[in-house]
């Protein structure tokens, strides 16, 4: 699913780069990019809540705390941005 994603920003990308090499309007291609900025944090995101998902149920098994988990996941969200 990840890759799907990033495959589909790459083509996303190459239109852009192909749009720029056509003199294409300055509003098209930052519409594009708009586009790809999106799909590129809705990725990341994902990638976050998954791998967040995953050390909560190893955490709790351990019998740890999660909290410190979110706020890492978090912060690591906010750093992306």
């Amino acid at each position: 699913n990840v890759k799907r994603r990033l495959r589909r920003v790459e083509g996303q990308v190459r239109g852009v780069l192909r749009m720029m090499e056509e003199g294409k309007n300055c509003k098209d291609v930052v519409s594009q990019l708009s586009a790809i900025r999106s799909a590129v944090d809705k990725t990341m995101a994902l990638i976050v809540a998954v791998n967040l998902e995953q050390c909560i149920l190893e955490e709790k098994e351990k019998g740890g705390d999660t909290n410190k988990l979110v706020q890492e996941a978090v912060e690591l969200l906010i750093k992306s941005r």
